[in-house]
Parts: C-alpha cells; sequence; structure tokens
C-alpha cells in the first residue's frame, strides 16, 4: 500500500480556504437567487443552460452532460420545473427513446427576472472582490481542475488509477 502524502500546511489552508468559501459563497447566493426570484440554484442551472442553448431545447442526455448530473437527480429537477412551468418534456423526434427538454415562456420570464439581481449577487460576493490577474489565474485553476476530474470519467477511477 502506498502511504498516504498528506497535505501540507500550506496545502491544507488553501484547501480549507476552498471549502468554507464555497460552502459560504453558495448558500448565499441560493438564499438570493430565491428571495429574489423563487427558483432554486438547480432551476437556475438549467434555465440558464436552455436559454444560452440555440432554439432553447435540448435533448434531456446532452443537458444531463452539461450541467454534470446523474439521471436521477435530472428526472427528478425536470419533473418539478415542468410542473411549474418552466420547461416541457417531449419525445424526441428522431430517437422515441430520447427526451427532449425545452425552454416555456414562462420559464424565459423566470431567467430574464432572476438573472440580473443574481449576477449583481455573483459580483458583490465574488467577482467584485479579484483582480483582472486573479481572475484570469482561477479561470485556468478551474479549467485544470474540471479537465482532469473529466478525463478521469469518475473521481474512483481516478483514485484507483
Amino acid at each position: 500500500m502506498t502511504p498516504t502524502n498528506w497535505l501540507n500546511e500550506q496545502e491544507q489552508a488553501a484547501w480549507r480556504g476552498y471549502r468554507e468559501m464555497y460552502q459560504v459563497l453558495a448558500g448565499t447566493l441560493e438564499k438570493q437567487l430565491n428571495r429574489d426570484s423563487g427558483l432554486s440554484e438547480a432551476d437556475y442551472t438549467l434555465l440558464v443552460v436552455l436559454s444560452e442553448t440555440p432554439g432553447q431545447r435540448l435533448r434531456a442526455r446532452e443537458l444531463r452532460n452539461e450541467v454534470g448530473w446523474d439521471r436521477s437527480r435530472l428526472a427528478h429537477q425536470l419533473r418539478r420545473m415542468e410542473q411549474r412551468g418552466l420547461l416541457v418534456r417531449t419525445e424526441c423526434e428522431t430517437d422515441a427513446r430520447g427526451t427532449m427538454v425545452e425552454l416555456t415562456e414562462q420559464g424565459r420570464t423566470a431567467i430574464v427576472a432572476a438573472a440580473p439581481p443574481h449576477v449583481e449577487a455573483v459580483r458583490a460576493y465574488f467577482i467584485d472582490l479579484l483582480t483582472p490577474e486573479e481572475i484570469a489565474t482561477l479561470t485556468s485553476i478551474t479549467g485544470r481542475v474540471v479537465a482532469r476530474i473529466r478525463a478521469a470519467g469518475e473521481c474512483d477511477e481516478f483514485l484507483n488509477s
């Protein structure tokens, strides 16, 4: 068995600082989003992807891949959003096994109303605290981390290789 490569003091401070920042920031933004728009972070995530897609329509499998959720989580979230009129699900015209997800007018209205105050909060609590150089560094770091995880397929595969 390979010995554990423990984090040194600086690495541990960076990791714990990231975790604390993520938890506090995500919680703060979720509360703001819900207070100002009635949307959850999950609602907002799917509405953003659909609103930025040409035709505002995607196959469920593509939507799942885009947001990185498992099939069950996406199915439950889509059901809740469809019940609220934010989107509709239809059978795929070219493959009866597939499901298409489309933004409704109500969904478009919701994302258009939610985006401005949400972006203001993202700026106030995150972006405006960083210099352009820090933003560039953060963009590089997040890109590397995401690429490593996606290349591994799953965290377990990476850890067991």
